[in-house]
């Protein structure tokens, strides 16, 4: 398959926003983003059903009204109402109580977001959570997000990208090796190669998405004290120091393998720009204890921009207007720097 060329970008293009799951905080958090715009913000739209948001908008008492409207209509609908861009698929699950026939909206949303980036009617996408369980149930193949993401790079651009999971937040920034896989698998799935490949694609797109010159790369250790010299296992001996090696070779500033239990108080978080972790957890523990609200999920390696907030459906609070917009809002912020940056701006 031939890649595509890129969309001319243009400062006036809204940011997508897919639904993620109808049942979750999603829909509210989306009408409470709009709710708290301020002038300046970029413009953005919601894949959604209007009903079902208005719907929520009602029970939870916001004076958000919405606009079913056309992608290329939707920063002109912005001031006066969240503009929706209709999907195909009705929801039928209510808040808190989630439908396994809401999983075909969910997945269009994605896709449709992914499309209409590509098209040049949205420049960036942003994504609302999903229920991994939920679209399994509905016959869903992909491990999560960003993964499904990668597929759609190739179906919508022709590129073979690699997906990486970036969390990002002003206290720090992580990457997990590793994403979603069972922690007894990390072993057999963590390389040299895919430490070199992550690393030279944090580097190149904190480079050119982030504006860091020559970002600096942390890579932690996979056992206690980075295997104490090989006394506690030989994979940072044989697998991560190799790896960075090949990197500094490359001319990345990268290090390590690095104690993870001493890397994430903020003397040593001043010394790197973004910490690869070599499991999912590993990451996300440090982040999400220190910017629980202000963290954003990045995904790098695509040929677009996408972001999301850093948590989960959150069904136990969907429907009580009790969620907190704040991770949805600096997604959507993350957006628009990163597509005021790709505009050259």
């Amino acid at each position: 398959m031939t890649a595509r060329a890129p969309t001319p970008w243009s400062h006036d293009l809204p940011l997508a926003l897919s639904q993620g799951d109808p049942s979750g905080i999603g829909p509210e958090i989306a009408l409470m983003a709009w709710m708290r715009r301020t002038p300046g913000d970029r413009p953005f739209f919601v894949l959604g059903d209007p009903d079902h948001l208005r719907r929520v908008a009602a029970s939870i008492g916001l004076n958000a009204p919405v606009a079913a409207v056309g992608p290329q209509d939707a920063a002109g609908a912005f001031a006066a109402a969240l503009p929706v861009v209709p999907l195909a698929n009705k929801v039928d699950g209510r808040p808190g109580a989630p439908s396994p026939a809401d999983a075909a909206a969910t997945i269009e949303a994605i896709e449709r977001g992914v499309s209409l980036v590509r098209e040049g009617r949205a420049h960036a996408l942003v994504t609302n959570p999903i229920s991994k369980d939920n679209l399994y149930k509905a016959g869903f193949k992909h491990p999560g997000h960003t993964e499904f993401l990668g597929e759609l790079a190739l179906r919508d651009y022709g590129v073979e990208a690699r997906p990486v999971m970036l969390l990002w937040s002003p206290q720090l920034a992580v990457v997990p090796a590793t994403i979603h896989v069972a922690l007894s698998r990390v072993l057999s799935d963590l390389t040299e190669d895919l430490l070199v490949e992550t690393g030279r694609i944090v580097a190149r797109d904190l480079a050119s998405r982030f504006g860091i010159a020559q970002p600096r790369l942390a890579f932690a250790g996979l056992n206690p004290h980075a295997g104490e010299n090989g006394s506690m296992g030989r994979e940072d001996i044989d697998i991560i120091a190799p790896a960075v090696a090949r990197l500094a070779a490359e001319g990345v500033l990268a290090r390590g393998p690095l104690p993870a239990d001493t890397m994430f108080h903020a003397a040593a978080r001043a010394r790197y720009d973004v910490a690869i972790c070599m499991y999912h957890d590993q990451a996300l523990i440090p982040i999400k204890t220190l910017a629980f609200d202000s963290a954003v999920n990045v995904t790098l390696g695509l040929p677009f921009i996408r972001t999301s907030p850093d948590h989960g459906t959150a069904y136990d609070i969907a429907g009580s207007g009790k969620a907190d917009p704040a991770s949805l809002i600096a997604a959507l912020h993350l957006a628009a720097r990163l597509a005021n940056a790709d505009a050259g701006a």
